[in-house]
C-alpha cells in the first residue's frame, strides 16, 4: 500500500458526501488515496485513487481502515467509533464537515454519539442531522489540505 513515511488517504465511501473534494486535494498533494466500502463504488480511472470493497459484513469497512490507521494517514470518515480507533493509532481523522478529531476531542465526540444514540433507542425524537452545506464542504477541503500540510512539513510524503 505505502511505506511507513508516505502520506495516504483511506476514505470511509459509504455515504461519504466529500469524495469528489478527497481526490481533488489529494490529486493537487500528489497522494494515493483509498476508497474503503460494503459494496461497489464508482471511482475515477486514476492510478493514485484506489477501490476496496470489503464485503457486507459489519464493521468490515470500519475494520479494514482502523487496522491500517497510522501516522501519516488520513482518515475520512463520519463515523465516531471508527475516528477513535483511527486517532488511537496515530491516524489524522477528519469528518466530512471538516471537524478534525483529536486526542483532545474524540472522548466528547464519542459521548456524545453514545448519548444521541441512547435517546433514540428510548423513543426520543432526535431530529438527525443538519443537512450538507457548502460551508461544511468549505470547512472539509480546509480542514483536509491543513491535515495534509502539517503532514508533509514533519516529513510524510
Amino acid at each position: 500500500m505505502s511505506d511507513d513515511r508516505s502520506i495516504l488517504i483511506l476514505v470511509d465511501a459509504d455515504a461519504c458526501p466529500v469524495k469528489d473534494e478527497v481526490y481533488r486535494v489529494a490529486a493537487r498533494h500528489g497522494l494515493k488515496t483509498v476508497v474503503v466500502a460494503n459494496a461497489f463504488i464508482a471511482i475515477p480511472r486514476d492510478a493514485a485513487i484506489e477501490r476496496v470493497v470489503v464485503g457486507a459484513a459489519m464493521d468490515a469497512a470500519d475494520d479494514w481502515i482502523a487496522e491500517r490507521a497510522r501516522k501519516g494517514i488520513v482518515v475520512v470518515t463520519a463515523d465516531v467509533p471508527l475516528a477513535s480507533r483511527c486517532v488511537k493509532a496515530g491516524a489524522d481523522v477528519i469528518g466530512p464537515t471538516g471537524r478534525a478529531f483529536t486526542d483532545a476531542s474524540i472522548g466528547m465526540a464519542l459521548a456524545t454519539r453514545n448519548l444521541m444514540q441512547d435517546l433514540r433507542e428510548a423513543g426520543a425524537v432526535t431530529g438527525g442531522p443538519k443537512p450538507f452545506s457548502r460551508a461544511d464542504r468549505s470547512a472539509f477541503l480546509s480542514a483536509l489540505d491543513l491535515a495534509i500540510v502539517r503532514l508533509k512539513r514533519s516529513g510524510y510524503g
